[in-house]
């Protein structure tokens, strides 16, 4: 008989909404998706600047396994695919904005690389 010789991984909720979006591209491809709606692969890699491919084909990846983006490809050639967030996916963006409101109340000592205002979560530095 298999006996563990480690108990299974015991996480908290919070570990787990960490790992659907958490994490640097995560939050920003799930911000401009609610921005924008839908996008194409290109538009959306344009939207986000300074992310290689490899890193947003996996991201995207990683979105579509924790369905929190969809994504529609249609038989037409040039072939198109386009990228939008699923239910799970819009219920996210209020989760994040308030992290955004929380950042740039508290995160003073970086306000010179603060966007003057994020537009995809709303954001307004000094507006507390």
């Amino acid at each position: 008989m298999y006996i563990r010789k480690l108990e299974k991984d015991i996480r908290c909720p919070l570990e787990y909404g960490l790992e659907v979006f958490g994490g640097k591209w995560k939050s920003r491809i799930i911000c401009v998706l609610s921005e924008m709606n839908v996008l194409r692969y290109t538009e959306l890699r344009r939207e986000m600047v300074n992310i290689t491919d490899a890193i947003l084909s996996a991201t995207l990846k990683d979105l579509l396994n924790n369905d929190i983006i969809q994504r529609v490809q249609y038989d037409e050639i040039p072939p198109r695919v386009e990228y939008s967030l699923t239910e799970k996916g819009r219920s996210v963006v209020p989760i994040l904005q308030s992290i955004c409101h929380w950042a740039g109340r508290y995160n003073d000592h970086e306000a010179d690389l603060v966007l003057s205002h994020c537009q995809k979560c709303d954001y307004h530095p000094g507006v507390k």
